[in-house]
């Protein structure tokens, strides 16, 4: 094997593979740019599918074990090279049967997908975690609202409010209903202030935001319902408030509130600013600005 790498000359090699490929002409090589750059778009498809799951893990087993297999090939270990490539066939097999419900799920997914956006792995899963966070908060400020409870959520957009966030206690964490009501109760050591969420995680909590200069504002609008206009006016982010006084529920962007949300409506105009127009499975809901009394 040594002997035929230290023989070989690097102009053949090239010859030898611009004749398999078949580099004689420019249709050819058109073909063959094309052919590749769909091979390669769909393994990088392939690799976002499988990312952050149990599957990732197996593919960097098996990618280690080919590496060791071919480099005890090299070096002449006969013994580890057999045991190596018995081992790849194996596991093969129990690809299959060790992942049998990520495969299920994944062809299910394809299934279920449009031609338009067959390959469109990641924006799906973008969506589905975006609606599945959307459903999480529409259920706290729901159980909130019920009990009077004072809250005041952040949704980071296109804007990045990292100073907002690093004003807060760092948390990370998934969006759920339980753990949002959890972090508003009453006499809780981040009850007081903002929760900011970006990217479907809940960054921060106890966050200090701005206050509006708006003198317009009506007089019943307390200190929550300033700040959830002041962080609108500076960004485009979205707040949901819940009032402590009135337990209702509002929604504030770009500088304009709307007041006395039901859970639907709540849902509606989260749906609407924060999914792809094509994926948002209500009607339009239109938000207008608080007026002055």
């Amino acid at each position: 094997m040594l002997e035929f790498f230290n023989n070989l000359e690097i102009k053949t090699l090239v010859n030898n593979i611009i004749g398999y490929v078949g580099f004689d002409n420019p249709l050819n090589i058109l073909r063959a740019m094309v052919d590749i750059g769909i091979v390669s778009y769909v393994i990088y498809r392939l690799i976002i599918l499988v990312k952050e799951t149990r599957a990732i893990q197996l593919i960097k087993g098996i990618l280690i074990i080919l590496v060791a297999e071919y480099v005890s090939g090299l070096l002449g270990l006969k013994t580890i090279e057999f045991i190596l490539k018995n081992t790849i066939q194996v596991a093969g097999i129990a690809l299959v049967v060790l992942f049998q419900p990520e495969l299920r799920r994944g062809l299910e997914q394809i299934g279920r997908s449009r031609f338009s956006n067959f390959f469109n792995f990641e924006e799906a899963s973008t969506n589905i975690q975006t609606t599945a966070a959307i459903e999480e908060i529409v259920k706290a400020a729901t159980e909130l609202s019920k009990t009077f409870t004072g809250a005041l959520i952040v949704v980071e957009r296109d804007t990045k409010i990292g100073e907002i966030i690093n004003t807060g206690i760092q948390l990370n964490s998934n969006i759920t209903s339980e753990l949002l009501m959890n972090i508003f109760t009453p006499n809780t050591p981040l009850h007081d202030g903002a929760v900011v969420i970006r990217g479907n995680k809940i960054m921060s909590a106890a966050c200090f935001l701005p206050l509006t200069d708006n003198p317009n504002l009506s007089k019943e609008l307390g200190t929550r319902h300033r700040a959830a206009l002041g962080i609108t006016e500076v960004s485009d982010s979205i707040t949901v408030v819940v009032s402590e006084e009135t337990g209702k529920i509002s929604f504030a962007l770009n500088g304009g509130l709307t007041r006395n949300l039901t859970p639907d409506t709540l849902r509606k105009a989260l749906n609407k600013n924060l999914l792809p127009e094509k994926a948002v499975p209500t009607k339009k809901l239109a938000l207008w600005k608080v007026k002055s009394k």
